[in-house]
């Protein structure tokens, strides 16, 4: 059994060794730029960039017991976030420390052994006080102490029966050249297509001279009676000639048309032999790359234990599901993400034993991940302990002072929303901070990975039954089916997976409620914008007559759910995506890039940044390039208010802009006006006498001469049932008092008239 597990410590050794390399290349070349940079907010970025590095290196060092290599990062993070706060001075022996510091882990990491050595002991001691004497300030230089390799010795693995060893360069290579093959395959569709057109164009082209003929055979008859119509004579070797010629031609084109039709079939023929075997190599090289989750939470079990015991609790870790697999290049990016998470179940979520029975519960926590496929494309991943939860108020109070929720803010967010600010950099609603938490990046880390990999993330907990992540990933990175749409003249994919629903909507259905322009979704009022916006591209209007619809692709992530207009939806297809080049690695809402079956470029949208940039946008009245210039001369408005004050404050804004207005007290007085005179819109408040806005707008909408008159409230009642009984009744903008902006309102009654 001791050779056993040491032998399965070695395999852990050896694969820590590899991602451990790549943290130490990242912090290194970072502290290189970092030393270089001038300007402040270029700094910032990289100390927090290195911070994460060395906080991803923590942990996994101590997911494989590599005690001096956690005991070294600990003051490293604690010298780059006073660098961050410019606690300390960003001096030349302060980065000599660091890089020595680097230096140090590569020789800890390079020669791993159970127990340390005198020498391996003496350098971490060197290492350690070097760095906590620069939290004061000083930052000596000590000459680096070696290790002795020959204490590393290793055995060799025996392989694995029934298997073979592959250098993951060629996986990935072959993976690469199987996807490549699906640019052929759209290709081939696309020449499958022009070639259908082409003989459809012979075929009309041949009924054109078809005709011809027919008329020619009229010339014909003229000429057996012996007169054309002219008077003289006709020469009937003329037309006989000329018939000849339409007779070869018609042969012609006949046997054209007919080769052409045959390469037709031929070629859509090859276009599904091809097809079918484009997806027969893929899934065949997917499954190279295919690991079940398995092999990566084979360290998790060892790592909840290790870490209850240093808490002083009792944890089991249950996996279900961890015989589905998954593309090995994204089980490397997730590990370090997962492992965080279940170290946040076990060192917050978890309650010591004590604390669990005074609650009723087993002495014993549990952290469990459930692994199951949402559909052939996506994979879920559910991480629950059932521990103390996540106390709303603390991270409402963490977030305020951030600065990142305001106090109008935080009393119109709702408990689960006020936990998802969990996933914000540096929130933490530990009071301390330690060696596992209380930073407040951890989190934010892990939602950034997710994203990163085309997913999503959801928090969900309550108080004293624990907490539960979902986490939405794809089963595989390059290749998906995306959904191709076109706006302002540019072509985007948006992957299938986070389309709920493509539609048409006409658009006087479009509202606005509470500054924000909505459609009706599955009963509901759902947030709507406008892609070409969101996107700052220019776009400019269309000649002719306007479309009387709009083309909406409802997007959905986690449990936001956003509708996005477009100018057309082309077609679903299968997508492989490109990356951007290193020089652009990170594109706000935009994932990378990809080739159409013609050879156009298309920009493939990444969904969660889209989310994230909408509810910014969302919040902005007037859609960018959508609102006339022209001045307001002879525009005419009602304004619907029994309070003297608001009524003479709205009168005055609309008649500084250029409007004619009149007001009335009530709906009764409105309604008198509306019938005697002649306006181009209505702005009312609801709650009135006699007749409330609710009521006149349900009247003006029953008018026959009055039904396409534009109503807009303005009211203090800002609740969601009085939201929807407003656009109910045919309101076109819902704007909340409390939210007023005057130059939000002129924009909508621009629109509007």
């Amino acid at each position: 059994m001791a050779k056993k597990n040491n032998g399965f410590l070695k395999k852990l050794l050896a694969t820590f060794a590899v991602e451990a390399d790549e943290h130490l290349q990242a912090i290194s070349a970072g502290l290189l730029e970092l030393e270089k940079a001038s300007e402040t907010v270029k700094k910032k970025e990289l100390i927090e960039t290195i911070f994460r590095e060395a906080h991803s290196l923590k942990g996994a060092a101590r997911a494989v017991d590599m005690a001096e290599v956690e005991s070294i990062c600990q003051p490293l993070e604690s010298v780059l976030a006073a660098l961050q706060r410019d606690g300390i001075e960003a001096s030349p022996e302060l980065f000599d420390l660091l890089q020595q510091t680097v230096s140090g882990l590569d020789r800890l990491i390079s020669s791993p052994v159970v127990e340390g050595t005198k020498g391996e002991r003496s350098l971490v001691r060197s290492l350690v006080q070097r760095l906590e004497a620069a939290m004061s300030g000083v930052a000596e230089q000590v000459p680096p102490v070696a290790l002795r390799r020959e204490e590393t010795a290793t055995e060799p693995r025996p392989p694995i029966a029934g298997s073979v060893r592959v250098s993951t360069s060629k996986l990935d290579s072959l993976f690469r050249q199987a996807e490549e093959m699906i640019s052929a395959r759209l290709n081939a569709e696309q020449r499958s297509a022009e070639l259908r057109s082409f003989a459809a164009d012979l075929r009309e082209r041949s009924k054109s001279w078809e005709r011809i003929y027919d008329h020619l055979r009229g010339m014909q008859a003229a000429v057996t009676t012996g007169r054309r119509g002219d008077g003289q004579r006709a020469k009937a070797t003329d037309s006989e000639t000329l018939l000849e010629m339409m007779d070869t031609e018609r042969s012609a084109i006949g046997l054209l048309a007919e080769r052409f039709d045959d390469v037709t079939a031929a070629a859509v023929s090859d276009r599904r032999v091809l097809g079918r075997m484009i997806d027969n190599v893929l899934e065949d090289a997917k499954l190279l790359l295919m690991l079940p989750f398995s092999a990566l939470f084979d360290i998790f079990p060892k790592l909840v234990r290790d870490l209850a015991r240093d808490y002083g609790k009792e944890a089991d870790f249950v996996i279900r599901g961890a015989e589905i697999e998954i593309d090995r290049r994204i089980q490397e990016e997730m590990k370090d993400p997962l492992i965080h998470i279940v170290r946040n179940c076990v060192g917050h979520g978890i309650e010591v034993p004590a604390v669990r029975v005074e609650k009723r519960k087993s002495a014993r926590g549990t952290v469990s991940v459930t692994i199951s496929r949402k559909d052939t494309q996506q994979v879920e991943i559910v991480i629950a302990d059932d521990g103390a939860g996540i106390d709303p108020a603390r991270v409402m109070s963490a977030a305020q002072k951030l600065g990142i929720v305001s106090k109008a803010e935080a009393s119109t967010l709702s408990a689960q929303e006020t936990i998802s600010l969990v996933l914000r950099s540096g929130v933490s609603t530990s009071s301390v901070v330690t060696d596992i938490a209380g930073r407040g990046l951890g989190l934010a880390i892990v939602q950034e990975k997710v994203e990163k990999l085309g997913g999503s993330i959801l928090v969900e907990s309550q108080r004293d039954a624990g907490t539960t992540l979902r986490i939405l990933l794809p089963l595989t990175l390059t290749a998906f089916r995306g959904v191709v749409i076109r706006s302002a003249e540019r072509f985007f994919v948006v992957p299938t997976a986070n389309v709920e629903r493509v539609v048409r909507v006409a658009r006087e259905d479009i509202k606005t409620v509470e500054n924000r322009e909505t459609i009706q979704f599955n009963g509901r009022a759902i947030s709507l914008v406008r892609l070409a916006d969101l996107l700052a591209l220019d776009r400019k209007r269309a000649a002719g007559t306007p479309d009387d619809f709009a083309r909406i692709v409802v997007l959905v992530a986690g449990r936001e759910r956003i509708a996005f207009l477009v100018d057309e939806i082309l077609n679903e297809q299968e997508v492989l995506l490109k990356g951007l080049g290193s020089q652009q690695a990170r594109v706000r809402n935009i994932a990378g890039a990809t080739l159409l079956g013609d050879g156009t470029i298309a920009l493939v949208l990444n969904v969660s940044d889209l989310m994230t940039t909408s509810v910014a946008l969302a919040s902005s009245i007037a859609p960018a390039g959508e609102l006339e210039t022209a001045e307001p001369q002879g525009k005419s408005i009602l304004v619907v208010e029994d309070s003297i004050t608001a009524r003479t404050l709205l009168k005055n804004i609309l008649e500084s802009s250029g409007y004619e207005v009149r007001t009335a007290v009530d709906g009764v007085d409105a309604l008198t006006t509306l019938k005697a005179e002649r306006f181009d819109l209505v702005v009312s408040d609801i709650e009135m006498p006699r007749m409330d806005g609710f009521d006149l707008t349900t009247k003006i909408r029953a008018d026959r001469k009055l039904a396409e008159l534009p109503v807009v409230l303005v009211t203090a009642l800002s609740s969601r049932e009085h939201r929807e009984r407003g656009i109910d009744a045919g309101a076109n903008a819902y704007i909340v008092k409390s939210n007023f902006d005057q130059t939000g309102l002129l924009e909508v009654i621009r629109r509007l008239i």
